[in-house]
């Protein structure tokens, strides 16, 4: 399940996005003002942000603009009347991903909302992630770098890793990680998903991937 923090100021809008994007299995944290919604990108992590741009207190632009500026890193995308080409480099400038216009199909938000969440790393400006001191991940080529050296990863164990990093100090549910590493015609197994986490803890350090139990896997890192 994917969660999703929801800027729109238009209640009927608002109302119909949320019980569109629930029915589509996302969890969202709907607000109607820019400075309730920076509060809420401080207080949690989101996988998704849907910005109407004109909303009372800071704007959608300004909102982006400034958590860009702190560090937030999950992807965007501005819900928006306008339609001119400066106001389309301006969104992008700020920190954007993606844009809709109104009046929009509900479909295609859904297309977009997907898109983006299938990605892996988002406005990452390097090309490897630090997980502590020795080790760090190369998004590139998919690898492990550990005091200098490549260590390949396993398709699942890889896939396994950026679930872990994108989720860092959260408990990611068995389901979650089931429908992350299996496809549509594999069979999820969960004797295989503990070989895939016993194979990356002998790699980054059992410490760093707790089980909870009946819940799922913790994964941290060291600062």
């Amino acid at each position: 399940m994917s969660k999703i923090l929801l800027l729109e100021d238009d209640a009927n809008l608002n109302e119909t996005v949320s019980e569109f994007l629930e029915e589509q299995g996302h969890d969202i944290v709907s607000v109607y003002d820019g400075n309730e919604a920076q509060e809420k990108i401080y207080e949690s992590k989101y996988d998704l942000l849907l910005l109407d741009i004109n909303v009372p207190g800071m704007n959608g632009l300004e909102l982006l603009k400034e958590s860009r500026k702190e560090g937030v890193t999950t992807p965007a995308i501005y819900i928006t009347s306008m339609d001119t080409v400066d106001d389309l480099e301006k969104g992008f400038n700020s920190g954007c991903d993606d844009y809709i216009r109104k009046p929009f199909a509900l479909k295609e938000l859904q297309i977009r909302v997907e898109t983006l969440l299938k990605r892996d790393f988002f406005h990452n400006t390097h090309e490897q992630i630090r997980i502590s001191e020795e080790i760090s991940y190369d998004i590139k080529n998919n690898e492990l770098v550990i005091e200098g050296e490549s260590v390949s990863l396993g398709n699942k164990e890889a896939k396994l890793l950026k679930l872990f990093m994108k989720s860092e100090g959260e408990v990611i549910a068995h389901e979650t990680i089931y429908e992350s590493l299996w496809d549509y015609d594999e069979e999820p197994s969960d004797t295989a998903l503990r070989t895939y986490i016993k194979n990356l803890r002998k790699i980054i350090g059992k410490e760093r991937i707790v089980s909870i139990k009946k819940q799922g896997y913790k994964f941290s890192t060291q600062k």
